[in-house]
């Protein structure tokens, strides 16, 4: 790939915006290799996968034919989390050069060994593999449309059935694979690159001739002397105690006009573009609904409110009204348990500004699924980063309600939310492990990440810390009274509680659609890369929760209700509610999850998710509030 078509493709998405077609342009996350006719090509396994118990394990986990020495390869920390556990495998391609009926290694199960492949089946795990740092796909014909494919990752470990005229159910295991590896041609110097690698699995009860001579082997069910190849699996492999396996694969070499710089996009195919675009359109007619609402209390109530207000003359004018402006010596009064509130609101900034950069990091193509583990890795280390920004803005509203223990307020910004999130997924780890699932987080990669929290997070939130508490504090535009004023009684639909419910169902139908597919790539094991249209939502998301905050901020304030600082907070975090409402539904109308381990570990992480969201949400809408009263109270005339 030449250094100017990429600087001329990058700067093609930039100028369009990058969403015009949801992902627009990815970067290859690796170096091109090229091979020439003969050179080695090495097949790499990696973890074993089920959407149906969401536990991975290691490929090498069953009794499968491995090499003299199995060697890990190096992952990065967003891999580990995972549960990626690459290795080399037995598989040896050369390019460019067919093999037909190349026999691996044959076992004999045991009773152990026969059980924990039945198990495997049952659960219905897919292997993984990975070559040129491509992973193995398996096409299934579309039904809803000709000569179009899906891509299904790896392929499962093997199948149920029974036999013509019989009732019981067997388990047979794939034990042949038919490889596809597609390969992009130069044409000046006979060098090719890899652009594809699928497999199509069969099920074979193989059998040979005399004795048995390890590769050397001629099976008569599989011969390519005889050009006999496995194309069916109609007499396929039992697995049973006491039962021989013979594993086995073909390998075919396919020119394809696929460039190497686009060998992902047949992976990342968005089918379903039209959905995306609806929700975004469903996203934007309830943002033009709510600006118009914002607008209308903004250029005609607002505008009204301020002029009558200003042009008050006598006392007993101003005594006979009613509204917002009788509240101000009451509306910048500190609310109760104001140190958890700023400790809130800085961990929304630390939230706010990991995902606005990862999501412009991802948009321009720099987290590409072929970088494994990039996305959470990045996600990671600018979480660790943002701490700075969560120490300056909890500094600096709590030096706004005259604060001056601001080192124990930083220690709360620092360690609550990290300790409440680390805390569930120590509990979840432990549930992992206890499945002897690869999935495990290790020792190891546990101590880099309270590391990262001690070692980095905590110092940089201490640093934020300093440097907004030594900044003047920012000046309220109205004084303050020094007697509370008693807050009359007010309507139904003013409660508080019901007030907040309603806030938070308009962010959450801004992206419940976008939602979908997120928990879709999360659970189905599937890639999510339209990071355009993620943008697009996030964007929207952010002007619903703020606009949504302001016009529940303005009906309470109109009643007389002073009490915003919170109120502000929970109507747009609300959202998160229904985020995990939604996250139930999903789980029991689209995943098949049994295990009770398996639906704990879901909850669990979607319990992880909504708190991040109404942290997230929260802060957006305290925010916009904070903007709005100060902006509205600075422009009357207060005596």
């Amino acid at each position: 790939m030449a250094g100017g078509s990429v600087v001329f493709k990058l700067w093609i998405c930039v100028s369009a915006l990058l969403f015009l077609n949801g992902h627009c342009f990815y970067l290859p996350g690796v170096a091109p290799e090229d091979f020439l006719m003969g050179d080695e090509l090495k097949v790499k396994v990696n973890k074993l996968t089920s959407t149906k118990t969401q536990l991975p394990y290691s490929y090498y986990s069953l009794p499968y034919c491995h090499p003299k020495q199995i060697v890990d390869s190096a992952e990065n920390l967003g891999e580990v989390l995972r549960g990626d556990r690459i290795e080399n495998s037995p598989y040896v391609f050369k390019m460019r050069e067919p093999q037909m009926c190349k026999i691996l290694c044959r076992i004999t199960l045991d009773a152990k060994t026969a059980k924990e492949f039945k198990e495997k089946i049952d659960d219905e795990y897919r292997v993984n593999m990975i070559l040129d740092n491509l992973p193995l796909v398996f096409p299934i014909p579309r039904l809803d449309q000709e000569n179009s494919l899906v891509y299904q990752h790896g392929f499962h470990v093997g199948l149920r059935g029974q036999y013509a005229g019989s009732k019981e159910q067997k388990h047979f295991i794939h034990n042949h694979l038919a490889f596809t590896v597609k390969f992009h041609k130069d044409a000046q110097t006979d060098s090719a690159r890899i652009v594809g690698f699928e497999v199509k699995p069969f099920s074979v009860k193989h059998e040979f001739e005399g004795e048995w001579k390890n590769e050397n082997t001629r099976l008569t069910t599989c011969d390519p002397h005889a050009k006999r190849l496995v194309t069916n699996s109609e007499t396929p492999q039992e697995v049973e105690d006491k039962k021989d396996i013979i594993f086995t694969y073909d390998v075919e070499f396919q020119e394809s006009n696929v460039k190497w710089a686009s060998r992902w996009d047949t992976y990342l195919l968005m089918a379903d573009d039209q959905i995306h675009w609806f929700s975004i359109v469903n996203s934007l007619m309830i943002v033009l609904f709510l600006s118009g609402m914002v607008a209308m209390i903004m250029l005609r109530t607002l505008y009204r409110d301020i002029s009558k207000y200003n042009q008050l003359e006598t006392q007993e004018e101003a005594q006979e009204e009613t509204g917002w402006k009788l509240v101000h010596g009451d509306v910048f009064r500190p609310p109760s348990n104001s140190d958890l509130l700023c400790v809130y609101v800085g961990t929304g900034v630390q939230f706010f500004g990991m995902i606005l950069v990862t999501m412009i990091f991802a948009a321009l193509g720099f987290l590409s699924p072929s970088n494994r583990g990039g996305l959470m890795t990045a996600m990671l280390i600018l979480w660790v980063f943002m701490g700075l920004f969560a120490g300056y803005s909890s500094a600096r509203l709590y030096k706004l309600f005259k604060g001056t223990e601001w080192k124990k307020m930083t220690l709360k910004t620092a360690f609550m939310f990290p300790a409440v999130v680390f805390a569930i997924f120590f509990v979840l780890n432990a549930l992992i492990w206890g499945e002897k699932s690869s999935g495990a987080v290790p020792f190891g990669t546990m101590f880099a990440l309270v590391f990262l929290w001690f070692g980095i997070s905590v110092p940089l939130v201490f640093v934020g810390s300093y440097i907004g508490f030594k900044k003047p504090a920012i000046e309220d535009p109205v004084k303050t009274n020094k007697i509370l004023r008693q807050i009359p009684e007010q309507a139904w639909y003013m409660n508080p509680v019901f007030s907040i419910l309603i806030g938070g169902i308009l962010p959450f139908g801004a992206v419940f659609i976008e939602l979908f597919f997120i928990l879709t790539s999360i659970w189905l094991h599937q890639f999510y890369y339209i990071f355009g249209f993620l943008f697009i939502v996030f964007i929207i998301l952010i002007i619903t929760c703020a606009e949504i905050t302001i016009v529940l901020c303005y009906f309470q304030l109109c009643s007389e209700d002073y009490l915003w600082w919170w109120r502000s907070y929970l109507t747009s975090g609300s959202s998160a509610l229904y985020l995990f409402l939604y996250a139930a539904f999903y789980f029991f109308t689209k995943l098949e999850i049994t295990k009770p381990v398996s639906g704990m570990l879901y909850f669990g992480y979607m319990l992880i998710v909504s708190y991040a969201f109404f942290v997230l949400t929260g802060t957006i809408g305290f925010y916009a509030c904070f903007w709005f009263t100060r902006l509205i109270y600075s422009s009357v005339k207060i005596d």
